[in-house]
């Protein structure tokens, strides 16, 4: 594939840095690859937002689904959707999965969100995931039970991805499953240099909870500091994971502005970007340098441990325990908008296959 020059192009270039696109669709994928991605994501808004856009494509194939299996409920032919998608997307980064050995090309795909409080069914469906395709990751999220499969599914040779994930204290116990997982994958004769693990931080999403938190009590914190959260926790993570070893690979996601682009550049990590900010960045002028290891201002984070205590929570390492993860704000808030996201999708493919009769159709 031919490849256009482009900031993103020339931040994958730098080395050792990844960008992912952070979607399943198929023209958004193919853009991206072009400008130097070596992997995506998917998760249900996403596969729910593809379909919208790729209605095409998908609608038909619902249907056909549907009389192909007419015993399959509409949560059986969701998954199918989930999978196809999936598989799709891997399909088009295989080359590159082919051509690293599979250090890159992968495409990522979430277990179920409404088990996030179930281990064994989260990892019975990650190995069903695993088996699709030699170059899918499983995205698992950071919750207690979570973290337990993690260890579970690495141990039977799974490649994670960590996800609902917005803290230093959730990616270390992340990691820490992985490397027990890792362990075990070895002593039951697996190789464990044939996998590439990642641990998300959705620092996005940590800004937004700042922001909530800051109008939820009444807060006068500066501004300017809300949008660093996210990128402070992420750096101090990368510097822990740098200092401690971990074979998981650290990823950004959750984009809001161009500093979780540029501050980020020159790490050894990924960087999973929506197409929306693919085209923004890339017609930014940003000519991208290594800032990995440049420090988020003292002050601001001094401001943001001073008012925010989740903030501090977030960027201790020791500041949440396990078992507070599934109950820190922006785990719930992401919780409950990919299990709505998830219900939402089975009633879209109702309503492909049941389409409601009180609406008159053309």
């Amino acid at each position: 594939m031919t490849m256009v020059d482009s900031p993103l192009l020339r931040t994958a270039q730098l080395g050792p840095t990844d960008y992912w696109n952070d979607s399943c669709a198929v023209d958004e994928l193919v853009y991206a690859i072009e400008r130097g991605a070596t992997g995506a994501t998917s998760n249900p808004p996403i596969v729910l937002e593809v379909i919208g856009q790729e209605k095409a494509r998908w609608v038909p194939r619902v249907r056909e689904l549907a009389e192909l299996n007419p015993t399959w409920s509409e949560v059986e032919l969701s998954w199918a959707i989930i999978e196809e998608m999936a598989v799709q997307g891997a399909g088009l980064l295989r080359p590159i999965f082919e051509q690293t050995g599979g250090a890159k090309g992968r495409q990522s795909i979430q277990v179920s969100p409404a088990d996030y409080r179930n281990a064994g069914r989260m990892v019975e469906q990650a190995r069903r995931f695993a088996g699709l395709a030699p170059n899918l990751h499983v995205k698992l999220p950071a919750t207690a039970a979570g973290v337990v499969a993690m260890e579970e599914a690495t141990a039977a040779g799974v490649n994670i991805n960590a996800t609902v994930s917005f803290s230093v204290p959730q990616v270390i116990a992340a990691a820490e499953a992985v490397e027990r997982g890792l362990d075990r994958l070895a002593r039951s004769g697996g190789d464990p240099s044939t996998m590439a693990p990642i641990c998300t931080i959705m620092i996005g999403r940590l800004d937004d909870w700042m922001k909530v938190v800051t109008e939820r009590d009444g807060l006068s914190v500066d501004p300017a500091a809300l949008d660093w959260a996210g990128l402070a926790a992420f750096k101090r993570a990368y510097g822990i994971f740098r200092e401690r070893g971990y074979r998981s690979r650290l990823l950004a996601a959750a984009y809001r502005h161009h500093l979780h682009w540029t501050e980020l550049v020159g790490g050894d990590v990924s960087l999973t970007i929506p197409h929306k900010w693919q085209v923004r960045f890339n017609a930014s002028g940003i000519d991208p340098v290594a800032r990995i290891h440049v420090p988020v201002e003292p002050h601001i984070v001094a401001e943001l441990c001073a008012r925010l205590p989740d903030f501090e929570r977030a960027y201790e390492p020791d500041g949440l325990a396990v078992a507070e993860f599934d109950t820190f704000g922006p785990t719930v808030r992401t919780l409950r908008q990919f299990t709505k996201a998830y219900h939402d999708l089975v009633g879209t493919i109702r309503d492909i296959i049941l389409p409601n009769p009180d609406i008159r159709t053309a």
